[in-house]
């Protein structure tokens, strides 16, 4: 574009020789050609160094006005120049180019001699401040859709860490379910194992008991692992999802104790409140997990107490064990992963929790839940 421009401004220059001034040329001079070059020669470097090329582009302009040559296509260079700092460059340079342009062209005007009239003097003002508007205008513009463009990737940066923080969490949710399912489970069921296997030739009827009652809790384990992986699947089928536990089925969980050996008893104070679904599913395997390692740690004469107590604005859960039984020695620390991760979730509902010895001996787990209005 440059050199397009140059070449036509080179042809008006040997066309029309100083058309209108007070000192015409040759048609084919030399000196206003190489003028008129030199004028359009700082246009290429332009995006580059603009404002050193419009001080550059300066003396050229002066000469062809000084000299007489007529008008050309060459007085396009200072607002071409003047444009591309105002659009690439900051406030400062741009206000520095566009005084350069408005003393240049006053200057021009002077050393014209052709007598322009106050329309060409206005412009000399007004068109470059036209210029400089539409370059700012463009820089401004251009940033502004820059930071679209920033805000967008930073929002996209953000939902991505996001999204991976709730994978996180589910995967951590599923994981505590899972350990709450199998270990008890697991438990009961290997125990009413050696049970069945301790009676099998003198008791075989005390050992079938043991038998169904292993089957009905593998098959209760597995309805409840089908229904935690359930989350996973892809293909959106929810139709064998089954509700999560709740404290309404604790006569049912300490049953399930009572069968596999430990003579565990279940006490419900203070009135019967629906719960939040989250605190609800969190006490239940609070109990389920104390229970389970009630039946694992404490021993076959032991026996086990669950105690809850729905007072105002609070749920009270504890689960006590004497050990080995009223003779016993207090037991060891029985604080694995399970009761870690039954800390985590009373700590998600801003609950309260003591795992630890029991005064007489034995165990205890005991929690305290926060309810809102």
């Amino acid at each position: 574009m440059a050199a397009l421009l140059g070449g036509l401004s080179v042809a008006l220059v040997v066309l029309v020789p100083g058309a209108g001034t007070a000192r015409a040329r040759p048609a084919a001079d030399a000196v206003g050609i190489t003028l008129v070059a030199l004028a359009w020669l700082p246009v290429v470097a332009r995006r580059r160094w603009p404002f050193v090329m419009l001080c550059l582009a300066g003396p050229p302009q002066l000469a062809l006005a000084a000299l007489g040559y007529g008008s050309s296509l060459a007085g396009l260079v200072p607002l071409i120049l003047l444009y591309t700092v105002a659009a690439y460059r900051g406030l400062a340079l741009s206000l520095a180019a566009g005084a350069v342009v408005v003393l240049g062209s006053t200057a021009e005007l002077l050393l014209s001699r052709d007598g322009r009239g106050w329309i060409e003097q206005t412009f000399v003002v007004v068109l470059p401040f036209t210029v400089w508007v539409i370059g700012r205008s463009v820089r401004l513009r251009r940033a502004y859709l820059a930071e679209l463009v920033d805000r967008a990737a930073r929002l996209e940066r953000a939902r991505d860490a996001d999204t991976r923080a709730a994978r996180a969490e589910e995967r951590s949710r599923i994981a505590r379910e899972l350990h709450d399912v199998v270990a008890h489970h697991v438990s009961v069921m290997t125990v009413q194992a050696a049970a069945a296997r301790k009676v099998l030739d003198t008791r075989p009827e005390a050992a079938r008991d043991a038998l169904v009652a292993i089957e009905e809790l593998g098959r209760t384990a597995m309805r409840e692992m089908r229904g935690i992986v359930g989350v996973l699947r892809t293909d959106g089928d929810t139709g064998e999802l089954t509700p999560q536990p709740g404290m309404a089925d604790l006569p049912g969980l300490v049953g399930q104790m009572r069968e596999a050996g430990l003579r565990a008893e279940l006490r419900v104070l203070g009135d019967h409140d629906a719960l939040p679904p989250g605190i609800d599913l969190a006490a239940f395997r609070l109990v389920q997990e104390a229970l389970t390692n009630s039946l694992r740690h404490a021993g076959p004469r032991a026996r086990a107490w669950v105690t809850v107590r729905h007072d105002p604005g609070e749920l009270l859960v504890r689960v006590e064990d004497d050990g080995l039984g009223a003779a016993a020695p207090a037991p060891r620390d029985r604080t694995g992963h399970g009761l870690v991760g039954i800390n985590e979730r009373v700590a998600l509902y801003g609950g309260k929790l003591r795992i630890g010895p029991r005064d007489g001996g034995g165990f205890e787990v005991r929690a305290r839940f926060p309810l809102k209005e």
